[in-house]
């Protein structure tokens, strides 16, 4: 048993919601994912640019020492502390950055040599004396430190003055959290104007997806609002995308169903109008059934009489109800000439007529054999009814068109009876309808025989059309295209 979700409480989600969250969380992750790679791309922008400053700087400062020369003297620099002072007046530091000298023997408390900068005091690294004592006593040439004031990258070089004076280090240090907190800000900003998309998708998605969904909603309540008995409802197609595809589609299948509905009323109707006779017939005989055996027999005899007419006229109505099938003819290739012969073998043990092969096809056509016989069987059982023994039935079929590829071909029964009067010519192919001359003649069909012919003819993308024979007597010609 299947049990729908609504059945066990859930909410039922609509299309249009579905649709919506979908796309809100494929453009969530996507503009998250941006927001957060263009974040590390900033950062690593940072740190980039950190390291080439300080690579830079120190780099200056190392093709200083040698080349350097005291403006008091004119000679090198006798010691570090002259050196780093001469070369800090120089130099012009950037905001987050400090050019620091340091004096003094490595693991000591050095000295330390500034420039005037207005740097946020509790940050300042000159005023770390424990950061700079790490600092001038590490090995490193480039170094980053995490301290409570934020962290906090470094690069060195060390001074080793010839002769035994005081050693001394150039110190470049960088406080990245301004440049850091751009890169963030950044990043949050992009958040925002993410939230402000998915905003504005949602507005714009949910009218979208109303429009795109709108004819399935359609289809929906044209569907709700269909009974048996109105199925002319037809969905309005717009446009030529997936959508009018299905509006298409839907309007087919509800074409199919109405034929399907039509002629299942149309089935019950003939059924319930040409059954109820032969009811009658059968209870009215078996209600004034008498005890006398040779009543009972003819009552019997009538009553099968009678039943035996109404399973031909319930086969007849069978068939031509599925004559609404698509699989009601199954063409494939056949040699008409063939075809021709073995109706006209068939058909003269029918009645004691003069029976003659009037003309053959010599062509193939694509027909299903049997139906055909069945039409051609039935028109030369309909010659018959109507005509007296010795009386000439002729047979065949002919091509009509000059070329042998294209044209249409003609099969016809033709009799030499009494003929059929012009007015009765329009309905002989319904239903339960026959031609007022022959009423009461020796027919004791229901008139279903040349409608179903008809249906034959038609499942073929043909015709049957009734015409007069040349010298008295009626034709009935199928005509089939031959290039369908």
């Amino acid at each position: 048993m299947t049990v729908s979700r609504s059945s066990l409480g859930f909410p039922r989600i609509s299309a249009r919601v579905r649709i919506l969250l979908w796309l809100l969380v494929v453009m969530a992750v996507a503009l998250g994912a941006v927001a957060v790679t263009v974040r590390s791309i900033l950062q690593r922008d940072v740190d980039h640019r950190i390291s080439q400053l300080l690579t830079q700087e120190t780099g200056e400062f190392a093709n200083f020492v040698p080349q350097g020369v005291d403006p008091d003297t004119g000679g090198r620099f006798g010691t570090a502390d002259r050196l780093l002072r001469v070369y800090l007046q120089r130099q012009y530091a950037d905001p987050d950055e400090e050019l620091l000298g340091l004096t003094g023997r490595p693991g000591a408390r050095p000295d330390v040599i500034r420039q005037r900068r207005d740097l946020p005091p509790d940050s300042a690294l000159w005023r770390d004396t424990a950061s700079l004592t790490r600092i001038h006593a590490s090995e490193s040439s480039f170094g980053t430190l995490e301290r409570p004031q934020g962290e906090l990258r470094w690069a060195k070089v060390a001074i080793t003055p010839s002769g035994g004076r005081q050693p001394g280090a150039f110190v470049v240090a960088f406080h990245p959290e301004r440049e850091r907190a751009v890169a963030d800000q950044t990043f949050w900003t992009l958040l925002a104007l993410s939230g402000v998309a998915l905003l504005m998708t949602t507005g714009i998605g949910w009218a979208v997806a109303g429009r795109i969904l709108a004819p399935v909603r359609l289809v929906r309540t044209t569907a709700a609002e269909l009974t048996e008995q109105d199925l002319t409802r037809r969905i309005p197609v717009e446009g030529r995308d997936d959508i009018a595809a299905l509006a298409e589609t839907f309007n087919a299948m509800l074409d199919r169903l109405e034929q399907a509905f039509a002629a299942q009323r149309v089935f019950v109707d003939d059924a319930g109008h040409e059954l109820r006779t032969p009811i009658t017939i059968v209870r009215g005989h078996l209600e004034l059934m008498g005890d006398d055996p040779a009543d009972r027999e003819e009552t019997v005899r009538l009553v099968t009489d009678e039943l035996d007419r109404m399973s031909r006229i319930v086969e007849d109505l069978l068939l031509l109800a599925g004559a609404e099938r698509p699989d009601f003819v199954r063409p494939e290739p056949v040699q008409l000439a063939e075809l021709t012969a073995d109706v006209f073998v068939k058909v003269r043990t029918l009645g004691d007529r003069e029976w003659q092969l009037d003309g053959v096809a010599d062509r193939e056509v694509r027909l299903d054999e049997q139906r055909m016989t069945q039409a051609m069987v039935q028109l030369a059982q309909n010659a018959v009814q109507h005509t007296v023994p010795g009386q000439r039935i002729r047979i065949g079929s002919r091509t009509i068109g000059s070329r042998a590829d294209a044209g249409r071909v003609e099969l016809y029964v033709a009799d030499h009876g009494p003929g059929i009067p012009p007015e009765d010519a329009e309905v002989i192919f319904e239903r339960f309808r026959r031609g007022t001359s022959r009423r009461g003649t020796r027919t004791s069909g229901a008139g279903l025989g040349l409608a179903i012919v008809r249906a034959i003819a038609e499942g073929h993308h043909g015709r049957v059309e009734l015409r007069r024979t040349e010298g008295g007597g009626a034709t009935f010609v199928i005509t089939l295209e031959t290039d369908t």
